[in-house]
This record gives C-alpha cells, sequence and structure tokens, in this order.
C-alpha cells in the first residue's frame, strides 16, 4: 500500500515506523527538513521537505497513485486542506487527519466532514483519544496502563508486582489450573526494561510489570489475585485546565455516580474558560506545584489527582507533590517516554501516553480488513490486535495448540457468538470468531498472514 505521511513530529514518525516495518510505500512530508532528514535515515521512506497542503508537494511525493494520505501536522487548518487537496486534486481513496481545536470536532457541525465538502474519511482527536484514557485509568486505579477490547467487555490491563502480591515465583502454568474459571491470561510480562511474551513455566517477579488481557466481570477478583485492592474514585483533582483537562473533567460530569472534581490551572484565561465550561467543577487559578494551592484543593482527601498539563516536568512534579502531601494515587501525562523509567522511582502510579493513544488510533482505523482495535504498547514495542477470524484464514477450525504462531504471539481472549472464552490449548478458532493478540512489533506481519487480514484491503 502506498501512504503519505504528512507531519514528521513524534506521530508522524511512529506511524511511518509501523507502516515502512510492514514493507509498505511511505513518503513522509514535512516543511522541517531535520525532521525529514532523521525519518528517512532511521526508516525505510522516502522524505520530502515542503508544506503538505500545497499540491506540487504532494505531488511530488506521489499523491496521484497513494491510497492513503496521513495528515498528522502540528496545524489542524493544514491537515484539513492537505485532505481537501489530496481528495480534489489527485483523488486519494482515504484520508485520516489529525485534528485538536474542540470547534472542529462539536457534534452538531460532523456534517462539515462530508465528501461534498470537507473529505476527511476519519478524524481523529488527540485530546478526546487521551480524556478517554484518562477515564479509564481512572476506572482501574490499580493498573499502570488500560485499554478495552471486545466492544467494551474485556480489558487490557497493566499491574505492577509487588511485595504483597500471592502469586509471586508461580509459573503462569499453575496459574492457570488454581483458578480454572478466571478468564484472565498473562500475555506480556516486561522485566528489567525488556518486554517480552511469557511462556506456560515463565514465573513473576517482585518489580515486574505484566499485561494481562481480563473479561470485565473478572477484572475485580483479576486484581484480588494480583494483590491490588479496588478503590473507589469518589473525590479527583485535576492540574491542568487545558483542552485534554476541560474534556476530563466534563465527562466525569456526565457521570452518573457523583464524582467531585476540582480543577488547578495556572493560566487565568484558560482557567476562566474552564469555570465557563463547568457546570459542578469547582475550578482554581494557581500553580499546581503550589503546596498552599494544594491543601486548599484538599489534596490529602482526593482519591487521585491526575495531571494533565502540556509540560511533561510539570505534571511529574505536580504528581510527587500531590503523593507527598497524601493524595493515595496520582496519574500523569508523558509525551517523553523516556521519562516513563522514572515513574516508578518517583512513586508516579500511571501514565498517559498521547503518542501512543494517537499512534493507537489512527493504526485502527489504518488496518482494515477485518480488525477492530489495534492498541500500541510501549515505545511502539508491540500490539495488542482484535480481529475476526476469516474463513481463509490458516487459523481456522484449527485448536489454539495446532496453531503455529511465533514466539512473541499469545491469544488473550476469544469471543464466540456473544460469549467471551479464556484461550485453552483445545479450543478450536472458527471462522467468526473474535480474537485479541498480543504480538511483539516484528511478529505483526506474521500475525496479519495468519489472519488472512492485510493493511491493503479496505
Amino acid at each position: 500500500m502506498k501512504v503519505i505521511i504528512c507531519g514528521a513530529g513524534q506521530v508522524g514518525w511512529q506511524i511511518a515506523r509501523h507502516l515502512s516495518g510492514e514493507r509498505n510505500d511511505v513518503t513522509v512530508v514535512d516543511s522541517n527538513a531535520d525532521l525529514i532528514r532523521r525519518a528517512t535515515d532511521a526508516l525505510d521512506v522516502q522524505g520530502i521537505a515542503g508544506f503538505a497542503s500545497y499540491p506540487d508537494v504532494l505531488d511530488r511525493a506521489g499523491a496521484r497513485d497513494a491510497d492513503m494520505v496521513i495528515a498528522a501536522t502540528h496545524s489542524d487548518e493544514v491537515n484539513m486542506v492537505t485532505c481537501q487537496v489530496a481528495h480534489s486534486v489527485f483523488s486519494v481513496p482515504r484520508k485520516i487527519a489529525r485534528l485538536r481545536a474542540q470547534s472542529y470536532l462539536t457534534a452538531i457541525y460532523s456534517d462539515l466532514y462530508r465528501r461534498d465538502h470537507m473529505p476527511i474519511d476519519v478524524v481523529i482527536s488527540p485530546e478526546r483519544e487521551v480524556a478517554e484514557a484518562a477515564l479509564q485509568r481512572l476506572g482501574s486505579p490499580s493498573a499502570f496502563d488500560t485499554e478495552v477490547f471486545h466492544g467494551g467487555k474485556a480489558q487490557l490491563l497493566g499491574i505492577t508486582i509487588e511485595d504483597d502480591c500471592p502469586v509471586v515465583n508461580t509459573p503462569l502454568r499453575q496459574l492457570s489450573d488454581l483458578f480454572s474459571t478466571l478468564r484472565a491470561i498473562v500475555v506480556a510480562v516486561r522485566r528489567d526494561g525488556t518486554l517480552f511474551a511469557p511462556e506456560p513455566g515463565d514465573q513473576l517477579f517482585v518489580g515486574d510489570d505484566c499485561y494481562v488481557v481480563v473479561v470485565n466481570e473478572d477484572v475485580p477478583r483479576t486484581l484480588e489475585i494480583f494483590g491490588k485492592s479496588p478503590r473507589k474514585q469518589e473525590r479527583i483533582v485535576l492540574i491542568g485546565g487545558g483542552n485534554v483537562g476541560l474534556a476530563v473533567a466534563s465527562r466525569l460530569e456526565e457521570r452518573a455516580d457523583r464524582v467531585r472534581v476540582k480543577v488547578i490551572e495556572k493560566s487565568r484565561v484558560v482557567a476562566e474558560r474552564a469555570a465557563d465550561k463547568l457546570e459542578r467543577t469547582i475550578v482554581l487559578h494557581g500553580d499546581g506545584l503550589d503546596t498552599d494551592l494544594l491543601k486548599e484543593a484538599n489534596i490529602d482527601r482526593a482519591d487521585a489527582v491526575l495531571c494533565v498539563t502540556d509540560d511533561d516536568k510539570t505534571n511529574m512534579l505536580a504528581a510527587v507533590r500531590a503523593k507527598a502531601e497524601g493524595c493515595p494515587m496520582a496519574i500523569v501525562l508523558v509525551n517523553d517516554p523516556t521519562m516513563v523509567p522514572l515513574m516508578g522511582p518517583l512513586g508516579i502510579d500511571a501514565y498517559i501516553n498521547p503518542r501512543a493513544t494517537t499512534v493507537s488510533s489512527i493504526l485502527r482505523h489504518i488496518r482494515h480488513g477485518r480488525v477492530r482495535g489495534v492498541y500500541s504498547i510501549g515505545d511502539a514495542e508491540a500490539e495488542v490486535i482484535e480481529a475476526e477470524v476469516l474463513s481463509t484464514s490458516p487459523i481456522a477450525g484449527k485448536k489454539i495448540s495446532e496453531i503455529d504462531f511465533p514466539e512473541g504471539v499469545l491469544i488473550g481472549m476469544v469471543e464466540k457468538g456473544q460469549k467471551l472464552v479464556r484461550p485453552v490449548g483445545n479450543l478450536r478458532i472458527d471462522e467468526g470468531d473474535v480474537i485479541t493478540i498480543f504480538a511483539m512489533t516484528n511478529d505483526v506481519p506474521e500475525v496479519e498472514r495468519l489472519l488472512q487480514v492485510s493493511i491493503d484491503f479496505f
């Protein structure tokens, strides 16, 4: 497939990395020649320096025979015009745009993106994606990472193994025997910074981060088995009242169970805007690092603090200070993946990576055919893929034990009809089943071959 990616920033670079690694013909366009050089040096892509919305630049990038344009520059307007030019001048079949401004995303104006108006096939909003991820984290306070699968009926939970975990040093095979009715599978473990798919004989050790696919009804029991106690989130302090903070606070206001939310925002203009748009949320103007202001927000009585300013260091320092003042749980927004190893030593409970969230969202729309969901783990180290099994798939009609998966691949859950089933060796995979698979990035092309789902299919 021939893809043009406009914008060589963090999101554009990661998408290019994914698609070029799967032997697609990828061209990256950016007005910054240094970013283009970085992309062409590190990846198997072509690079064009220039403004993505200019017809001659898109022409040089190969738009005349491109299958898809992904517009992910820093400017909403450039992204929109790029899609318009790709459609009107070059008849590119599929156009994806990243849009940030909330005004462009309001539902009453959604008619704008019809083919005869502004021809964008898929609109991705990083702020909405990140707000959704933040709400998922709050919904699973004992997990450092979460994502939903199977239409919201199952979750991927990232759980840190601590001293009080009852199943430390227990082989995973034994866990399956002990809890035979539990619909939960450990699909990945990160140990000493290295992510891998575990074997049945592998044990979990203190300090491991493990990823578990689990059916919603079994989440409380799973957390209990891993030594985590469920905590109810009734009082939440948000540090940062920008687009992400405002989106999270608005969603929390909509919830049926009353959640008390306070927002701390440094900019008076942004704080006033948030106060105007929120009804039941208290908005405080000031610095989230100010101890006195944190005390005024009753941080010691809060169940969680969510730090979502646009500065990673501010988020991390605010989280540390809130914990020091007695808040039991801190979640931070972190753009720079090199900061993640600092989370544990600083006592930060969970993080949200906007880049990974946006990349996952875009991949979900690129991987058409029967792929229903994709979630990127870590710094594009692995993916969790949800897909429907086709009749032409080599795995259709086979038992799981008979399928020749690569070493870095594990099935996490199988949906038969309306029923979610834990994958065991003698379970047969049939046409129409929906399966969730963990795969290391290098193994993704082989997984797609086994599923008979190619990103070439639309």
